[in-house]
């Protein structure tokens, strides 16, 4: 459903101020439709949204987010965005999360995706990514793996498991660039002091049309095509941003093992 084709009510209200079943009629658990009323309620007071693109989002079906990432909040801004654009994203994160009191249990009770990191075990988070993809649901990952250790705030290169599940699963894969939400816990560096800051800031989320990888899905599977698809993943995420951020950005990409920006033509 696009935004021209929403019921007029709907068209004529800022999407966040519909309540969920205006705006969601997917199944979800319990624990996942209080927690996202939760973040709802609270998110006036500390932001002002921007929200573009949210026709971009298909309304059933598999299908794959990519998003840059920022800092430690932007998992909310980001989930209150696709939830409130109609459905309850499956997030890979960190397995470290599912061991912390509370939230584990809130991450194990809301479907999320567990990525047990620098193992050989990480890959099997693409197996429960391909299995919620299968069953039609919206899985959504950061293809740079971590918070982007760039000095300036722009996407990093990428790991492949965003690639990787992209053209084995042939789900559409749906970018969604973001920016401000550092400004609420820091960026690569925790900062709950930044909670205090008085004055709602701005964050800003766009969704864009589906990237087209259909010439990579010809190639043998295989490392090149994985890099190949990484590379035109995180260009498409590059150039939202830039939109965002109405700047240019650097010649080259920020390469977190290597502390420095490399050639983007290096990366592929």
């Amino acid at each position: 459903m696009t935004d021209s084709t929403r019921p007029t009510a709907q068209r004529r209200a800022a999407a966040w101020r519909l309540p969920l079943r205006a705006v969601n009629s997917e199944p979800a658990p319990w624990v996942y439709r209080a927690l996202g009323n939760l973040v709802h309620g609270v998110m006036p007071l500390l932001a002002r949204r921007h929200w573009q693109g949210r026709e971009h989002i298909p309304s059933t079906g598999g299908a794959l987010v990519v998003a840059n990432h920022i800092g430690n909040f932007d998992v909310l801004v980001l989930g209150e965005y696709l939830i409130w654009a109609g459905r309850w994203p499956r997030f890979l994160g960190k397995s470290e999360i599912w061991k912390v009191p509370v939230l584990g249990w809130v991450a194990r009770q809301a479907e999320q995706i567990p990525v047990v990191r620098h193992t050989t075990a990480a890959a099997d988070s693409l197996i429960h990514a391909k299995a919620a993809l299968r069953h039609g649901k919206l899985v959504t990952i950061y293809p740079e793996g971590t918070i982007t250790a760039d000095p300036d705030g722009w996407p990093m290169t990428s790991k492949t498991g965003a690639a990787r599940l992209a053209l084995e699963t042939g789900v559409p894969v749906i970018p969604v660039a973001q920016i401000g939400a550092q400004q609420f816990l820091g960026g690569k560096k925790l900062q709950f002091r930044k909670l205090l800051h008085f004055g709602r800031r701005d964050v800003h989320v766009m969704a864009g049309p589906p990237i087209d990888l259909d010439h990579l899905r010809e190639m043998p599977a295989g490392r090149e095509a994985y890099e190949l698809a990484s590379v035109t993943i995180m260009d498409t995420l590059t150039a939202m941003v830039e939109q965002l951020r109405g700047e240019e950005a650097p010649e080259g990409r920020w390469d977190i093992r290597a502390g420095e920006r490399i050639p983007r033509r290096r990366q592929a």
